[in-house]
């Protein structure tokens, strides 16, 4: 089976009422199609993972990142491929946000982290987001 290396951002701001929220993309092509994951991609050849992480950030979202501490790395077999992802916290530098890639996007606070559909591998994510959103 091969293996697809990728990295992910989980990035994080706070809304109106100061809580954290961290934002969210709805896949818009491949199998995955319609899924919810954190945005990212391909760690291209020479390149750290956070390089590829700024550059995925800039070229799907049309956004700069900083790249911030390493949360973990997934190790996820889906049927067709095995799937080594970095992930990392981001906070966005300058930039809207703009979906170049994905369906939709969604800016998702600790209570509504199960309101989406999330990929498998991403799923993995979810219960330590969750405590630090807590505090």
């Amino acid at each position: 089976m091969k293996t697809i290396r990728v990295v992910a951002a989980v990035i994080k701001a706070v809304n109106e009422e100061n809580k954290p929220i961290i934002f969210a993309t709805q896949r818009g092509y491949g199998d995955l199609k319609g899924g919810w994951e954190f945005p990212g991609g391909k760690i291209e050849d020479g390149e750290t993972p956070q390089q590829a992480l700024k550059r995925e950030i800039m070229e799907e979202l049309d956004t700069e990142v900083t790249v911030g501490e390493w949360i973990e790395t997934i190790e996820y077999d889906y049927p067709t491929f095995h799937l080594s992802m970095d992930c990392f916290w981001g906070e966005i530098v300058k930039g809207n946000l703009v979906l170049k890639e994905h369906e939709a996007a969604r800016w998702l606070n600790e209570e509504q982290l199960d309101e989406v559909e999330w990929l498998p591998a991403d799923v993995t994510l979810i219960e330590k987001i969750r405590k630090t959103m807590n505090g």
